[in-house]
């Protein structure tokens, strides 16, 4: 499910900044809400915007 939302707030680039985005996915990963491969393509997806 987070992945699932943090994907959709990088596609429609309704974040504050990258910055700030790639904190949360920080967080969300040190939590194991995501997986690592999870967070190995948000980052790639943000990166790409």
């Amino acid at each position: 499910m987070t992945y699932t939302y943090c994907k959709k707030v990088i596609e429609n680039k309704t974040y504050s900044s990258k910055e700030d985005m790639l904190v949360k996915l920080d967080v969300f990963l040190l939590n194991n809400r995501i997986t690592q491969e999870q967070y190995n393509e948000l980052v790639e997806l943000l990166n790409a915007q």
